[in-house]
């Protein structure tokens, strides 16, 4: 009861019978020409019903004024999409018929009772009822007529909301995603998860490893006391903030969506620049790379890059500069990634919870292949093999 009470107060119903109202132009159309015919109209619509097209007006007509509060949401309970199997067809082709049906009962609602109000308020005020306006009825005193006056009102706006929640349901029932909307929908939400998690763990290794190489070298600038070596510093936080800031911009334009090409991904082609970035920061590096790094498939190279980058990141920032063995080593249908470097002697070191060592690892994990971190005899160690045969 409180909620037919407050139904005349909330815009969504008026929004709702003005979407039933919309069909009645083709239905007093219809009825002008040959009132003799009222179901004339339900056979015009069935070629409609199966026009794709159809089926996106229908339903972005029906998310519009039936559920206003749903919006655009990917969880809205109608669909705006155009039709692709035919049964959405079929589904679009009764939509159509039923809304007919139900407008229909609107149009005779929206008629027949403010016209028997006015009638019965007449009676109670003393003039004679017009018999040719709607069909004869016993005439009843004016005292009765003055208390059943409001009824055919109330009976309005009963109707009202009960026809508008009644459309809706139907709406939500026909005009829904189906199953295959539904599944394509969830690859879309996953993939766009996938991707921002991804983006996070570019954001992570690249952000992270500047800041680690600027504080480290700030840092051995400020000790050694040597203008040469400063120089030498600066140019490396110079060179690592700069590429810091651009993978930041490639991945804000991807948030943004900006028409703009991303910027390109670095490739474990370009391992020497962390190299000497890591080098430039006092540690002492020694690296063997073997194959041909610039004919790897993009995923492995860039994949590969980044847990490069990362674990070079943790050696600066839980051990400082001290030598560090890499090897990277393109062997048949597998690439093999090893960073090794002398456990510290405080209680800095990550045991496996970091968030830069499990990125490691999902990264490995996404290509097919493994990373492995941890103490190995006597040293810290972070080994991926990332396997080549199953990239395209």
């Amino acid at each position: 009861m409180y909620r037919l009470l407050r139904a005349p107060l909330q815009a969504v119903t008026y929004s709702r019978w003005l979407h039933l109202c919309v069909p009645l132009l083709l239905l007093a159309l219809w009825m002008f020409i040959a009132p003799h015919m009222p179901w004339v109209p339900l056979l015009i619509v069935v070629p409609f019903g199966f026009v794709p097209w159809v089926r996106l007006a229908e339903g972005l007509q029906a998310r519009f004024l039936l559920t206003p509060d749903e919006g655009d949401s990917v969880e809205a309970a109608i669909a705006a999409a155009a039709s692709e199997r035919w049964g959405d067809r079929w589904r679009t082709l009764l939509w159509l018929e039923i809304r007919l049906v139900v407008s229909g009962a609107a149009m005779f609602a929206s008629v027949f009772l403010p016209v028997l109000g006015l009638q019965l308020t007449a009676i109670a005020v003393g003039h004679p009822m017009a018999a040719d306006i709607i069909p004869p009825f016993p005439v009843p005193p004016r005292w009765a007529a003055a208390l059943l006056a409001p009824v055919p009102l109330a009976a309005l706006i009963f109707l009202v909301v009960l026809l508008g929640e009644m459309i809706t349901a139907i709406a939500r029932r026909l005009l829904g995603p189906s199953a295959a909307d539904r599944v394509s929908a969830l690859e879309a939400r996953t993939e766009q998860l996938l991707e921002r998690t991804r983006m996070a763990r570019e954001l992570h290794d690249s952000i992270g490893h500047a800041l680690t190489v600027a504080v480290v070298q700030a840092g051995a600038a400020r000790a050694a006391g040597d203008p040469a070596f400063t120089e030498r510093a600066l140019c490396a936080i110079e060179e690592t903030g700069r590429a810091a800031l651009e993978d930041l911009e490639r991945v804000l334009l991807v948030l943004r969506e900006s028409a703009q090409p991303p910027s390109r991904r670095p490739t474990l082609a370009e391992a020497d620049r962390l190299l000497e970035s890591a080098r430039a920061s006092g540690a002492e590096v020694d690296a063997q790379l073997k194959g041909s790094l610039e004919t790897l498939p993009g995923p492995v190279t860039r994949e590969g890059y980044r847990i490069l980058q990362e674990a070079l990141t943790n050696v600066l920032r839980h051990c400082g500069p001290v030598p560090v063995r890499v090897r990277v080593e393109m062997g048949p249908g597998r690439l093999d990634l090893e960073v090794t470097n002398p456990l510290p002697d405080g209680p800095s070191v990550i045991t496996g919870g970091g968030g830069g060592l499990r990125g490691m690892r999902e990264r490995a994990a996404l290509l097919g292949g493994e990373a492995e971190t941890g103490p190995h005899e006597g040293r810290w160690r972070v080994r991926a093999r990332l396997p080549l045969e199953r990239i395209p």
